[in-house]
């Protein structure tokens, strides 16, 4: 399936059974929320995928399950956030095996590498996989910022197609465009800068708390790119304490656990990651609860199933 790298993509959570095995039960409702919300893609196995603790073997179970489920409805995207990059290479071969649609590709984990070792990372894996890539850019997170410059080196890779664009600094989307036009899209990665970013003109949106708000977040997106600024912005202000979950630590159990509040998830993680507790539940459970006791009615034609919004 033709990926256009537009649109609300989903960087889902990876489901756990109570014994540490893949819940694919509870996952199945999750990815069905999305689509009945009418989001463009899935994302699998990222950050907020706790890709960290999951086997190989997990993720590919992952894409070729959800690729079954979906059945052409939405591109499926396959994290790789790989050290070696021989690695890399494997991983994203069976990822396109298994069905993926497309990859998002992290700068190699834990050595810091160089600007050149880095565009070569990412360059070894577009010329061995036959998958349109986006790259991640997140030097808060993973210490390498992909820079201007190096995105000029990649433009050469016509598969290299897309930014999730997580610096935190907005202007880097006035930036890509001005250097390349169309050459990249640009998703903001960063849920606490999504309507900003995509008001100055961010192609689309990976996002986190749309696990636990599918229709709310896919509803900003539409009414922003739409021109409805000040409906966008009337569900963003109302939505603002929750995307902060978002930039922190412990997003994953935060996030998580907002899934477990609207029924769309559960809180188990997998260690060495637990489940919070204490005053920390409660801080994180009285935003959630504040936001569901005020969520907001959203207009009628801001969300909705992919073929219905495209009729």
């Amino acid at each position: 399936m033709k990926v256009t790298w537009k649109g609300v993509y989903p960087a889902v959570t990876t489901k756990f059974t109570t014994d540490d095995q893949l819940d694919l039960v509870v996952f199945d409702k999750g990815i069905e929320a999305q689509l009945e919300a009418g989001v463009d893609g899935i994302v699998l196995g990222g950050s907020l995928g706790e890709a960290s603790v999951l086997s190989n073997e997990e993720k590919i179970q992952l894409v070729e399950h959800t690729v079954a489920l979906v059945n052409g409805r939405v591109p499926v995207i396959s994290n790789i956030a790989e050290q070696a990059t021989k690695v890399a290479i494997d991983l994203g071969k069976k990822a396109l095996d298994a069905g993926a649609d497309g990859l998002m590709l992290l700068p190699p984990m834990r050595y810091k590498a160089d600007a050149h070792e880095t565009v070569t990372y990412f360059t070894d894996v577009a010329k061995n996989v036959a998958l349109p890539i986006m790259i991640y850019n997140n030097p808060v997170d993973y210490g390498i910022k992909v820079t201007l410059e190096m995105f000029e080196e990649m433009a050469a890779f016509d598969n290299i197609q897309a930014v999730k664009e997580s610096t935190r600094d907005t202007s880097n989307v006035i930036r890509m465009q001005s250097q390349f036009g169309s050459r990249f899209s640009v998703l903001t990665g960063v849920d606490t800068l999504a309507l900003e970013s995509l008001c100055i003109g961010a192609d689309g949106w990976v996002a986190g708390l749309v696990n636990a708000f599918p229709k709310e977040t896919v509803a900003i997106f539409r009414l922003a790119k739409a021109g409805r600024i000040e409906e966008a912005l009337a569900i963003y202000r109302w939505f603002l304490p929750v995307l902060e979950l978002d930039i922190h630590p412990k997003l994953v159990q935060y996030i998580k656990l907002a899934e477990a509040c609207t029924g769309l998830g559960t809180e188990t993680v997998r260690a060495p990651r637990l489940a919070i507790k204490g005053a920390e539940r409660e801080h994180v459970l009285n935003i959630i609860n504040t936001a569901l006791e005020a969520r907001p009615e959203l207009p009628a034609d801001s969300w909705g199933k992919l073929e219905l919004a495209n009729a």
